[in-house]
């Protein structure tokens, strides 16, 4: 038995993105992109102590992602992959999740780098960045291994 819960957006992502086109592949890429989270003004409490981590995880919902893709032929490679391999924007629940640096706080706006997310994007949570609890040197990258960035496909998400 499962049970649903509803998601509803703690606040907006404000960045210089805003198509998909403009959009860069992953974060990790565009180390300089600037953006600001704007939380909400109910859950600025949430933020008391945000200040003493420098990276976060940003979970997001792709709201302009088309339709549900199961087999998407992802930017870095030429072949399609299951979704649940990718980081297409074209799944079943579309939420994202990236990995930011934090800036600054300023009230309850946070002026965040590394943003591959498009201007007016709705963010679901917040949750600090933990080397021990989040690094996976050892980890295996899969079909990801040995792909660099390269310039997004023409008419691909």
């Amino acid at each position: 038995m499962h049970h649903t819960h509803a998601v509803h957006s703690i606040g907006v992502v404000h960045t210089s993105f805003h198509t998909k086109a403009e959009a860069p592949i992953q974060g990790a890429f565009v180390p300089d992109a600037e953006g600001v989270l704007e939380v909400h003004e109910e859950f600025e409490d949430g933020l008391d102590d945000i200040e003493g981590f420098s990276h976060l995880i940003l979970i997001y919902v792709f709201d302009r992602g088309g339709e549900v893709d199961l087999r998407p032929v992802p930017f870095l490679d030429d072949r399609p992959h299951g979704v649940f391999a990718t980081r297409n924007p074209r799944r079943p629940n579309r939420l994202g999740l990236t990995v930011v640096r934090l800036l600054r706080r300023e009230g309850r706006r946070l002026i965040i780098k590394g943003v591959d997310i498009l201007d007016g994007t709705p963010v679901v949570d917040i949750k600090p960045y933990v080397p021990r609890f989040d690094s996976v040197p050892e980890a295996l990258e899969g079909w990801f291994s040995g792909r660099e960035a390269r310039p997004k496909p023409v008419g691909r998400e």
